[in-house]
């Protein structure tokens, strides 16, 4: 089978496209034959480490993990002997983020306790945008203990326009918050097609410095001090954060618990998240199914374009999700603004 690996960090270039065995399930596995792979900022951080420190956890000098890819929905081949939950022909998906990876392939493998079945209503394209960054943003929008964005809140998205912002914006309007989404200059308009109630242009406007103050701050790639941004919380807003470069996140990790303690504001990183949780899974697979969210996909690609693909994320022109297609020839879908309303 043909399957995505890199050997060495670097730019998206280092990925190249190989034939590799195709894998046998173990006990208590399932090989699934790939339909659809989302592209997530996460796959780029795993192929360039950022922030650096993570090269601790997946090797200093070069990737522990050759096989690349978290999001995958496809199609049961085979079990293995004590699988229970599925059988051949279930449709299925799933984040492969701590499971060794292996979403851009012609097939995977994993315990079948890491995988859902589809729910009926969602093609396998919506199917892979959710696992990794509509889980992110459903649980970015409350805490551990419980407390959640509320109706009425305001709400402010950073990086509204990317892998996990448009699922904010729209959790959170379905929610009854006013939202503010926070893009670039050529992704305005899309932010608004989510739903957003007010856009906010980074490219001219430091949200930190405008005096406005939200009850949620919700930032998908910090680049500001967790002290600058604590300035546009309210009293006993809240700000979480998903991730970003090196500084932004040490203080998130660290200087973060510190100043809740004081002050009545809360800020810090998603260090509760639970990775393709079952529940929360569910949650979104029905908010897609009636309608309360829309993945937004940007663009499809063929796995032989996958370099393409990454550098699309990477270089920041995507809107929305883009996905690796395996079952039709790739061509841009249509305006992801239109996608996100139709």
């Amino acid at each position: 089978m043909k399957a995505a690996v890199r050997d060495r960090y670097g730019t998206p270039d280092v990925v190249r496209i190989e034939d590799v065995e195709t894998p046998t399930p173990a006990e208590d596995q399932i090989l699934v034959r790939v339909h659809a792979a989302s592209v997530n900022r996460a796959d780029l951080d795993g192929i360039q480490p950022r922030p650096t420190f993570v090269r601790l956890f997946i090797g200093v000098r070069r990737p522990r993990i050759r096989r690349l890819g978290i999001d995958v929905a496809g199609t049961v081949e085979a079990v293995g002997s004590g699988v229970t939950r599925f059988r051949a022909g279930d449709r299925v998906f799933s984040d492969l983020f701590g499971q060794g990876l292996g979403a851009f392939a012609e097939y995977t493998c994993a315990p079948e306790s890491k995988f859902e079945p589809i729910p009926d209503g969602l093609s396998f394209e919506d199917a892979a945008t959710l696992p990794h960054s509509g889980v992110l943003a459903l649980q970015g929008l409350r805490l551990r203990r419980g407390r959640a964005i509320k109706e009425g809140d305001e709400v402010l998205i950073v990086g509204a326009s990317g892998n996990v912002g448009p699922f904010a914006v729209q959790i959170a309007k379905s929610k009854g918050a006013e939202v503010t989404g926070v893009a670039r200059t050529s992704k305005l308009d899309f932010v608004r097609s989510l739903g957003a109630d007010h856009v906010i242009d980074y490219t001219t406007t430091d949200f930190t410095a405008t005096g406005e103050r939200y009850d949620w701050i919700l930032d998908t790639d910090s680049h500001q001090s967790i002290v600058k941004v604590r300035r546009a919380l309210k009293d006993k807003g809240v700000y979480v954060t998903l991730g970003g470069t090196t500084w932004p996140i040490l203080g998130a990790l660290i200087l973060g618990p510190l100043l809740s303690l004081i002050g009545g504001k809360y800020s810090g990183l998603l260090l509760w998240w639970k990775p393709f949780n079952p529940p929360d899974v569910a949650r979104l697979g029905a908010m897609v199914v009636d309608g309360r969210v829309r993945p937004a996909i940007d663009r499809r690609f063929t796995l032989d374009q996958v370099v393409e693909a990454l550098k699309w994320v990477d270089d920041g022109r995507a809107k929305g999700k883009v996905l690796l297609s395996f079952d039709e020839p790739a061509e841009p879908a249509e305006d992801a603004a239109d996608t996100a309303t139709a």
